[in-house]
């Protein structure tokens, strides 16, 4: 075989590795735009719902698409396209309002026209108080292995959907509020870790999410640690997983 024979081999080999390698970033790309994107969990708010270390997917195609369903929001068109209406009591990721570019992911709470506001601890939708029963407490380790107990409560919205919450503090910061009306093509989203959350309850921080801002529904969790060991500790990783987390589905 002749020098100028192994060349065009090689060539059309480097050729098909890099059509694959294309063709499997294109399907990614799709698959993430377009079906599920996943991401992780970096803090508390949504106690005991969705722990720090949990990596969950998101549905794109649950509330149709919009420019924030695309990496880095490109501005190609406004509004969605192949809406669906979300729920009272999806657990969502959206873009923070104010900056467009940041996720969060919180409980929606609020449909616009809605009126929704806190007292004593206790959520009201439109006049009336959301029931809201106490169950057993959560407990939560600090890094010391530490155990503080946190009152959890089980919310039933109207709709019937229920979840649990977190109440830390008597009287926390955002226990007693005025009432917001939330308006159309917007919703109230707040954090199932009532008294650690920074939602819709802080106007100038998060305020109400526009319809456009939502990226998806959370659906499941397919990992989750407690980051205990670093990303090279790979010896450590079957220790740190919270194997009875993997598949449970975002409630």
């Amino acid at each position: 075989m002749s020098e100028k024979t192994n060349t065009v081999e090689q060539s059309s080999g480097t050729i098909e590795t890099v059509k694959t390698i294309g063709y499997a970033l294109l399907i990614a790309l799709v698959i993430r735009a377009l079906l599920f994107q996943p991401f992780s969990i970096p803090s508390g708010s949504m106690l005991s719902t969705l722990l720090i270390g949990d990596y969950l997917f998101v549905s794109k195609y649950a509330y149709g698409y919009s420019k924030h369903s695309l990496p880095f929001s490109p501005p190609l068109f406004s509004g969605r396209v192949f809406a669906g209406e979300p729920e009272r009591g999806d657990v969502i990721v959206f873009k923070l309002p104010r900056d467009g570019r940041t996720d969060y992911i919180k409980r929606l709470i609020g449909l616009p026209g809605d009126k929704i506001q806190m007292r004593s601890g206790q959520l009201f939708i439109n006049g009336e108080a959301v029931p809201r029963e106490r169950v057993e407490d959560f407990l939560e380790e600090d890094r010391y292995g530490n155990i503080s107990r946190i009152p959890r409560y089980r919310e039933t919205l109207p709709n019937g959907k229920t979840y649990l919450t977190l109440d830390e503090l008597r009287n926390g910061p955002g226990d007693n509020t005025g009432v917001f009306t939330v308006p159309a093509g917007h919703y109230f989203m707040m954090g199932d870790n009532r008294d650690n959350s920074q939602d819709s309850r802080i106007p100038g921080a998060v305020g109400y999410v526009p319809f456009e801002n939502l990226v998806g529904r959370a659906e499941f969790i397919f990992y989750s640690t407690d980051g205990s060991a670093s990303f090279w500790e790979f010896w450590r990783w079957p220790s740190v997983t919270r194997w009875g987390r993997i598949g449970q589905g975002v409630n």
